[in-house]
């Protein structure tokens, strides 16, 4: 009779087609995924981890020794030295998934998107050569418009010099900054892309930014939506939209 009433006291299985809870990611699911990720792209990862886990508590041990706490430092040096690890492993995973996207169409806007706070980097491009393909993407934060053009360093100074005529007929007080993005002379590498932009110097205040990203919006952009995500070729077409609906 125990068992019967325990059996029929325990909640009986969702019949009503109901999803199931989804289960929350562990930090260390996150941790096992980067690795994964990273080691595809760079396999020499494992041994620099190791290399950056044994070299901290190598220094710990040393210490240890000449202060006579081999013991003690040894269990302090062990999350320092699974730190260190991880610290390395969030740099290769950063380098690794750049290397994955560098040098497809939309590239640096997924890497412009990446700032956090500062800075407003609308998804579509403001320019398209529809013949060469190249881009440039318009950002806006307190240094004033940054534009940031993607093509071979030949070509791409054109269509960023028109887009920036284009601003400055609209905004002739506001800087504007041309960036190129890419592998070549003169160009800034896709990793390096949100750096360099961050330490662009401040030249309008938090309100002249408001203006002067509504009046921007006026502007439009070239209607080429990027895709999100760090693959922009693995976008799906709008199938309503292709039957006329």
């Amino acid at each position: 009779m125990a068992r019967q009433k325990s059996a029929a006291s325990s909640p009986a299985p969702d019949q009503g087609g109901k999803p199931a809870k989804v289960k929350k990611t562990r930090w260390y699911h996150q941790i096992w995924q980067a690795y994964q990720m990273t080691r595809r792209a760079d396999p020499a990862v494992t041994w620099w981890m190791l290399a950056v886990f044994v070299g901290v508590l190598a220094v710990a041990l040393v210490i240890g020794l000449l202060v006579n706490m081999v013991i003690y430092l040894l269990v302090v040096g062990l999350p320092f030295a699974f730190l260190g690890a991880l610290f390395l492993l969030a740099r290769r995973a950063e380098a690794a998934a750049y290397s994955q996207i560098e040098g497809q169409p939309g590239a640096s806007i997924s890497a412009l998107r990446t700032i956090r706070r500062g800075w407003d980097f609308p998804e579509e491009p403001t320019a398209v050569d529809p013949r060469t393909q190249d881009l440039v993407f318009r950002g806006i934060g307190r240094p004033g418009i940054v534009l940031v053009g993607e093509g071979p360093a030949h070509r791409i100074p054109k269509l960023l010099e028109a887009e920036r005529r284009k601003v400055s007929r609209v905004l002739p007080n506001v800087p504007v900054i041309l960036i190129q993005s890419g592998r070549e002379e003169g160009q800034v590498p896709l990793r390096k892309l949100p750096r360099t932009v961050q330490k662009l110097k401040p030249s309008l205040t938090k309100q002249e930014v408001s203006e002067v990203t509504k009046r921007l919006k006026a502007l439009g952009g070239a209607r080429l939506p990027v895709p999100k995500g760090v693959d922009p070729y693995k976008a799906r077409p709008d199938r309503k939209g292709m039957r006329g609906r």
